[in-house]
Parts: structure tokens; C-alpha cells; sequence
């Protein structure tokens, strides 16, 4: 849907799902920061719900939390950095980390762009919407996107071959996404993100060049998420 770089079939891959599970668990120990309580912490509830639906062990997502929450001694504590650049061919870029040492997450991303450019803060966001989103699939027959987005309190929605993206305010995703599922549509995942407002269209082996540079990104164990404005 050209909100978040997504390699296809990555979760059929062991090692790749076991880099999902260590972003995940990432994500929940931040998360967690603001309170144990997902019930009183919409992140963190987020979080879960989407842990839950890539089948991470009960354990692992309880020691997240905990190890967010302070009730693990030794526990990492990670900070959220974030980049900007271009991919090769211009393609803008912006790169999520959550690491525990911003020395090396800054030295691996230098490193991982030299086949684009890395720029300065600022040079590439203004480009880019920055919303909640929420993938979803139709549970009913008849489910009406557009009917659901107005209801549910959406901003605005997508459709395509790969399923249903609801745009929403960042403040408002954690009440749509509760709200959706009474209007036919099962909700696969939730996060706040960015969605570029002009994307880049390129073809043949410079498009296989670009997904290459986004793919090596993406398997970086600094990196939480890429977002890339490629059409």
C-alpha cells in the first residue's frame, strides 16, 4: 500500500520471523515505559494486539513488558531515533530505530546508505502525511469501506489488491480501530506512520535497485521501520 516498506513472504522465513519478534518485543518495552497496563496505555495495547497476530509467545511479550516497565533488573532501555534520506534514484526514505546504544544505530545507518544519501532532519518529513493507519480486511459480505471510514471516524481510506488501509488523526487511531470491527472489518494491524505525499515512480532494474536498498534497511536489527515514498 506504499505506507510501510514491506518485504513479501518475509514472515515464511525462521530467521526473519525471529527479527519480527525482536522489533516487536522492542516496541512493547517502550511502549511499556508509559505503564503495564494496556488497558490504560492504548501503545502498548497496540503493540500486543499486533504481537498477538504474528503469533509471539506469551512469555516473550510479558517479559517485554516487564523489562519496559522496570520490574527486570538489567533491562535495555531503548530510545526512538529517526533518519531521513533518499533511497537510490531519489526515492525519500525515513528509517525508525529503537536501540539501546545511538552510537551504533547511527554508524549501521551511515553504512546501509551509502548506496543512497542520508540527510539531515527535516529533509525529506515534509514530505511525508504523518498518520495513524489501520490495515483491514472485510469480514462481512456488503462491508463498505468508505460507509465504515466515515462511521468509524476515519479521515480517509484505501483500498487495492492488498486489502484496506483507514487513515486516521494520530490521536484518533486507537478509537477507530476499536470502532471498525462493528462495521464489518476484522483489523489487522495499527501503528502511527508516515505516507509520502508524492511518491516516486520507478520501473525494471532501477525499482529492483530501490527495493534491494529498502530490503537491506529492513533487516537491520537497529531498525524498527522504514517508510518509503515509492509508488
Amino acid at each position: 500500500m506504499g505506507a510501510q516498506w514491506k518485504t513479501k513472504g518475509k514472515e515464511q522465513n525462521a530467521n526473519a520471523k525471529g527479527l519480527v519478534f525482536t522489533k516487536l518485543a522492542r516496541e512493547i518495552s517502550v511502549a511499556a515505559r508509559s505503564g503495564a497496563d494496556p488497558t490504560m496505555n492504548s501503545r502498548l495495547r497496540l503493540a500486543i494486539d499486533q504481537a498477538r497476530k504474528m503469533s509471539m509467545p506469551r512469555d516473550t511479550v510479558d517479559r517485554a513488558i516487564k523489562k519496559g516497565a522496570g520490574m527486570l533488573d538489567g533491562g535495555a532501555q531503548y530510545e526512538k531515533l529517526t533518519y531521513e534520506g533518499f533511497a537510490p534514484h531519489r526515492v525519500p526514505v525515513i528509517v525508525e530505530c529503537l536501540t539501546d546504544n545511538a552510537n551504533r544505530a547511527a554508524s549501521a545507518i551511515r553504512v546501509l546508505f551509502r548506496k543512497g544519501q542520508l540527510g539531515s532532519s527535516g529533509s525529506v518529513s515534509w514530505d511525508f502525511d504523518h498518520l495513524g493507519m489501520i490495515e483491514a480486511e472485510a469480514a462481512q459480505p456488503g462491508a463498505d469501506a468508505e460507509t465504515a471510514a466515515i462511521e468509524a471516524g476515519a479521515q480517509d481510506v484505501q483500498a487495492d489488491d492488498d486489502g484496506v488501509l483507514f487513515l486516521t488523526e494520530p490521536t484518533d487511531l486507537d478509537a477507530v480501530q476499536k470502532a471498525l470491527p462493528a462495521f464489518g472489518f476484522t483489523v489487522l494491524k495499527a501503528y502511527i506512520g508516515y505516507r509520502a505525499k508524492n511518491p516516486v515512480s520507478v520501473s525494471g532494474a532501477e525499482r529492483e535497485e530501490v527495493e534491494a536498498f529498502l530490503q537491506a534497511l529492513d533487516e537491520d536489527d537497529e531498525v524498527q521501520t522504514v517508510y518509503a515514498g515509492l509508488a
